[in-house]
């Protein structure tokens, strides 16, 4: 029954909002150049790799030494606009229908924390990765990581048709108030380093 929803849901949406969908590529390519896609490996179902799609919101700006600028200097005052917004989201509504993705699940990470996790975070995986999740509409980048491992594991417990419904509702209210969107200090998110005791 979810993976029906997921698949019809994102379907309309990607239909529904294709207009606004080309006017955002067009926008991206002229403000921030190509490509206009973020793409990269993720986790997924079980922890199995898929490449998750984005819109692009960070130059490709780089210091003397030939390497990329930290996040705060490469995310421009529209890249900044598109995360605030959520917009730069809307590409992983194709993960969704691929399959990859849920509409609702705990946020898929970097392949790199895969090996950082305790047994108990890692069960954040026994799900489809999501678009949006339990910890996004609870505090969302403001969230340390233990708290959002925290509910993204309430969430693998408790997940229900119902549950979905709401924390889409709940998402809609938190991208038009633009709360945690960052944590303090920081572009989007610390990096996650492991369980230090």
């Amino acid at each position: 029954m979810k993976r029906f929803f997921d698949f019809l849901l994102a379907t309309l949406a990607l239909v529904m909002l294709s207009i606004p969908f080309l006017l955002l590529v067009w926008a991206i390519r002229r403000k921030l150049g190509s490509p206009v896609f973020f793409r990269q490996r993720r986790p997924g179902l079980h922890g199995e790799p898929f490449e998750m799609v984005k819109f692009r919101t960070m130059t490709d700006a780089r210091g003397t030494d030939g390497q990329l600028l930290p996040d705060v200097e490469r995310l421009t005052p529209f890249g900044r606009f598109l995360r605030s917004t959520s917009l730069d989201e809307l590409p992983e509504l194709w993960n969704v229908v691929k399959g990859d993705m849920s509409l609702v699940g705990p946020r898929p990470l970097l392949m790199e924390y895969l090996p950082l996790y305790s047994a108990e975070q890692a069960r954040r995986h026994e799900v489809r990765p999501g678009v949006t999740g339990w910890a996004q509409v609870n505090g969302r980048n403001a969230l340390s990581w233990a708290d959002k491992f925290r509910l993204d594991v309430w969430y693998v417990d408790n997940h229900s048709l119902w549950l979905d419904i709401k924390i889409l509702w709940l998402t809609v209210r938190k991208v038009l108030v633009r709360e945690g969107i960052s944590a303090d200090g920081e572009a989007t998110m610390s990096k996650f380093t492991g369980n230090k005791p």
